[in-house]
């Protein structure tokens, strides 16, 4: 039988403690009353999650525009944690780390999934550096890429991390092929109740693309998106603005986002595929986009953080000619949201009042 949200697992605990749904009620309001500032966005998220109602409300990310409230059936983020659950063969009783801020979908989902399977979950301070008990084994755990790069020296003590909220850079991807801890890249969003598709990024088990979970249907639409038909999680076909090669029914390609693609002398190119082939080569953060252009139509151009343009020509040898940035930008400090994403198109506001 499938569990219900108003259910809590009996083998579920918090930081060792075991509590039934009234005593964790009693923890959130202490957390609300008289915990640190992300203890209180926990409680108030198990406050809710607590209610009786069927949904919650979420906030979205605002990395593709301004964050957004949206209602979230509690029952979907309980689908999500059994596919979850399934595909990593998560048992009761496994210990779970939380290192992810609860004000957004990845950081609620892992106390869910805690709830729902009967995890032994610790919550730590959601920093970019997460400091966790080093004399403790850590069944899985969810950071973003950062927190993954800040870890490397014990990353061991976790044995399978799922990492999401923005690309793994080529030279992360190198530092962990060594690693005995199994590390998969998620793709889903907060209309997905968390992820829907994962790709292994070490090991033997290493793949090419995103395999979708089991009861996951895609397809393209015709700018070549992805289309998203997983009803357990969320209602009707999900249009999305990611463009993908599609491999197999179950396997995808994420070549970039629709509204990033720039058409540059009518040839269609993805910044975050020129990104990949720069990682290596520059140390600042950067990004890619474009302005118009009489002759191309749009060119691109090259967005640096920092004060400085140290760059020599020679990082764009692996470019083909239309690839290579027509110009460079320079910004003090990128616009980015709270879960750390670059704002391309804030950041891009910053560029045209300099050059204003």
């Amino acid at each position: 039988m499938t569990p219900t949200f108003d259910k809590i697992h009996l083998k579920f605990r918090l930081n060792s403690n075991h509590y039934n749904a009234e005593e964790l009620q009693e923890v959130a309001y202490s957390l609300v009353k008289e915990g640190a500032p992300y203890e209180k966005v926990m409680g108030d998220f198990l406050i809710d999650w607590l209610d009786g109602k069927d949904y919650i409300k979420v906030k979205t990310s605002g990395s593709t525009g301004q964050p957004k409230l949206m209602r979230v059936s509690k029952q979907a983020m309980v689908n999500s944690s059994i596919a979850t659950g399934d595909f990593f063969k998560m048992k009761p009783g496994q210990t779970a780390l939380l290192c992810l801020p609860t004000h957004y979908i990845a950081g609620k989902m892992m106390l869910v999934r805690a709830m729902i399977l009967g995890l032994d979950l610790d919550f730590v301070d959601p920093t970019t550096r997460p400091d966790f008990d080093l004399n403790k084994t850590y069944d899985f755990c969810a950071m973003v890429p950062l927190q993954l790069t800040n870890s490397l020296s014990s990353i061991k003590r976790i044995k399978t991390l799922i990492i999401g909220g923005a690309a793994i850079s080529k030279p992360l991807e190198e530092a962990i092929q060594g690693l005995k801890t199994k590390i998969y890249a998620t793709y889903g969003m907060t209309e997905t109740v968390s992820h829907i598709a994962v790709k292994a990024m070490n090991g033997k088990r290493k793949m090419d693309y995103f395999k979708v979970f089991p009861k996951v249907k895609i397809s393209q639409d015709d700018r070549g998106c992805l289309v998203i038909d997983a009803p357990k999680v969320a209602s009707g076909q999900l249009v999305t603005n990611d463009v993908v090669k599609l491999h197999s029914s179950s396997e995808f390609e994420l070549l970039g986002r629709i509204d990033n693609m720039v058409n540059s002398g009518g040839v269609k190119l993805f910044p975050e595929q020129i990104e990949a082939k720069l990682t290596d080569h520059i140390k600042e953060r950067f990004f890619i986009a474009s302005e118009p252009d009489e002759e191309l139509g749009e060119k691109l151009i090259l967005i640096l953080e920092g004060d400085k343009n140290n760059l020599k020509s020679s990082v764009f040898k692996k470019l083909e000619k239309l690839e290579v940035p027509k110009k460079i930008y320079m910004v003090p400090q990128f616009k980015e949201t709270a879960t750390g994403k670059i704002q391309r198109k804030e950041t891009l506001k910053l560029v045209r009042k300099e050059v204003l």
